[in-house]
């Protein structure tokens, strides 16, 4: 016996420095089964994409991101620990729990704006009960057992329950489903049964005056198999990731698998005949045999029962896995393959030249299916994002992240967000500085929402007041007049909100505490003075859709404006684009003007307009805390200061800019 594999090529030298093994998915290959799936539900339908189990073992942040952009409305997860780790990652639409929860998950469902799936009237008393005492309001699903057998509340006892889940306070029935039992099997009377009950429940809803606006059923078979189980959304999961529900369905979509499954030779050895392979020599050598050790195991998914009966590809072609897998490694017989050198790709799920290895040929050897295959396969490896054959298009930073039953997802979160600045700042004590600073600038009391807005622009214009307006004002020569434009997207909370004036920093800080106060100014030295043509609220617009202002007054904590009304009914916890515009006054003995952002913002532009003013030597000074602390500054002297930060990156509190000049 001897070693074959001790001269290292200069191209695995090179890889010596990449991974062990790694999960390729291809981002093109997901977007073009999202475009089939569009094309088979038609633009009317929302698309529900499922990213349980981590996206079936793909990354469920990087294809929840892919999903939204071609047009995905929602999201669908099995429980409130997979809903926060896409909250955390920045995914703002609706995030549906599709299996029923448990009392102990309300509490991070209410404060992660989850939408939860209710099967039973004893969990949805609870989450009123403490969705009312938080003051909030969340939408719910209805789950109904129409055959499946397994979650939801059973059809026979679905119409009374519903009846009285719509009688509760402080959540609002959005949607309804059931879930088909074989919907990849198209001839199989049990859909039909499924969609006859299905649908009278829906009748009689409607007969009894209950209209729920999302109505679903459809799966991957649902949607290749049943136009009519279309509805008003559409759930499809295996089929986004390439894979048919079943083999006979090929024909009715062009589906591309998105995962590959990859690692390395890490080394070769040439045996004699009659020599023992692996654990109790379940493979014996039957001649002179070169075999290629591989760092797989069933530790990474790739099942013990694969042992002896599965090929993989290297250099193109096929190779026996011979030998026993163990936890991590195992063993594949190379001899006909001889310029195979330690190094080498070796593909276990995927494409490798002309030959292909599918989760379906590995789920029959597996004695499984594909879907146990995809969550399973890889599961320590990290996850290397492509598109259009390019790795260094997707950042491969995603490795798995499991967080025990036992251990409170906020609390593992926070850990390792702590250990990342302390790693990144080179200082255990400056690592852990950062940290604490910016979660208390983040989320200051820890039942605080997370707040993200984007694409924020402020325009800001100032001017003298017109000769009528000081005529009719005579104070008002002692002032600029100041309009603000102010714009961004974020998911709307409240119905009605908050536009307030605060006049001194203990009104500031009363605002803030209300979490219906949508939008705060603060107006200095007006406090005794105060009229309401200081602060005027123009326009109020959510996705250019005129917002009525339905109350104004004089309060403690400055003056509020109150908006809202049947507008924005459907567009709670919603991502939206809201626009505000202002008309306030700033004396003209002060010589400066200042934004701050007070949320963390992805995208900025702020635009200070003073042309036709004599304001001089108008200048900036800033301070950005983000990836890119110095933004783009256009100045057109005697006129105007632009500062921009590019749409895709973030900017974190405190952050803000001061106009400056000389009086």
């Amino acid at each position: 016996m001897k070693n074959s594999g001790n001269a290292r090529s200069k191209k695995a030298a090179e890889q010596e420095q990449q991974y062990r093994s790694w999960v390729e998915v291809d981002l093109g290959n997901l977007t073009h089964n999202w475009r089939e799936i569009r094309r088979l539900v038609g633009p009317q339908v929302r698309i529900l994409q499922v990213v349980k189990a981590d996206a079936y073992g793909h990354g469920a942040i990087e294809v929840s991101n892919v999903a939204l952009q071609n047009g995905g409305t929602h999201l669908g997860v099995a429980n409130s620990d997979e809903g926060v780790q896409l909250r955390v990652g920045g995914i703002e639409v609706p995030i549906i729990i599709l299996s029923p929860s448990i009392d102990s998950e309300i509490p991070e469902i209410i404060k992660y704006n989850l939408t939860p799936s209710v099967s039973d009237i004893g969990f949805a008393r609870e989450i009123s009960r403490q969705l009312k005492k938080a003051g909030m309001k969340l939408p719910v699903h209805v789950e109904v057992d129409t055959g499946m057998g397994r979650g939801g509340t059973l059809y026979s006892e679905a119409f009374d329950m519903i009846k009285e889940v719509n009688r509760l306070p402080n959540i609002a029935i959005e949607g309804i489903f059931t879930h088909l039992s074989s919907s990849e099997v198209e001839n199989d009377e049990y859909n039909q049964r499924q969609w006859d009950l299905f649908k009278e429940l829906l009748e009689q809803l409607e007969r009894g005056g209950i209209s729920i606006p999302i109505k679903h059923m459809a799966n991957s078979g649902g949607v290749l198999n049943f136009r009519r189980f279309h509805l008003d959304m559409v759930r499809p999961g295996i089929m986004s990731y390439g894979i048919y529900p079943s083999p006979d369905l090929a024909s009715k979509a062009k589906l591309l698998p998105v995962m590959s499954f990859k690692t390395r030779v890490m080394l070769l050895k040439e045996f004699p005949e009659g020599h023992g392979i692996g654990y109790n020599r379940t493979y014996v050598t039957k001649g002179p045999t070169r075999i290629a050790t591989i760092p797989v195991g069933y530790g990474d998914g790739y099942g013990r029962i694969l042992s002896n009966q599965i090929d993989v590809l290297i250099r193109g072609r096929r190779a026996p896995l011979v030998g026993r897998v163990s936890m991590d490694m195992c063993t594949i017989d190379v001899t006909h393959i001889p310029d195979c050198r330690t190094g080498d790709e070796v593909v276990l799920l995927g494409r490798q030249g002309k030959e292909y290895i599918s989760a379906n040929e590995i789920a029959a050897k597996a004695q499984t299916i594909s879907y146990e295959i995809l969550c399973a396969l890889g599961k320590r490896a990290p996850r290397v994002f492509v598109h259009k054959g390019k790795a260094d298009t997707v950042e491969p930073r995603l490795r798995r992240i499991f967080i025990p039953d036992e251990e409170k997802s906020l609390t593992r979160i926070d850990s390792v967000i702590r250990r990342c600045f302390q790693a990144r700042a080179e200082d255990t004590e400056m690592g852990d500085a950062i940290f604490y600073e910016m979660f208390e600038t983040l989320f200051g009391k820890e039942d605080r929402r997370l707040e993200l807005r984007t694409n924020f622009r402020y325009d800001i214009t100032v001017a003298d007041f017109s000769a009528t307006e000081v005529e009719d004002d005579p104070e008002a020569i002692n002032y600029f007049k100041v309009t603000t434009h102010i714009e961004y997207t974020k998911t709307l909370r409240n119905n009605p909100f908050i536009i307030g004036c605060a006049l001194n920093n203990q009104q500031l800080s009363e605002l803030f505490e209300d979490p219906r106060c949508e939008y705060r100014w603060l107006l200095f030295g007006r406090d005794a003075l105060f009229k309401e043509s200081d602060f005027q609220v123009d326009r109020v617009c959510v996705d250019d859709e005129v917002v009525p202002m339905i109350r104004a007054g004089y309060t403690t904590r400055g003056y509020e404006i109150w908006c809202g009304g049947d507008v924005l009914k459907k567009k709670i916890n919603r991502p939206v684009r809201l626009k505000i515009d202002i008309q306030t006054k700033k004396y003209k003995s002060s010589n400066n003007f200042s934004v701050y952002l007070v949320y963390p913002t992805r995208g900025l532009d702020i635009f200070f307009n003073y042309a036709g003013t004599k304001l001089k030597n108008v200048r900036e000074v800033s301070f950005f805390a983000g990836k890119r602390p110095y933004p783009q500054v256009l100045t057109e002297r005697g006129k105007s200061i632009r500062l921009m930060i590019n749409e895709h990156d973030w900017v974190f509190p405190n952050s803000g800019v001061t106009f400056i000049w000389d009086l």
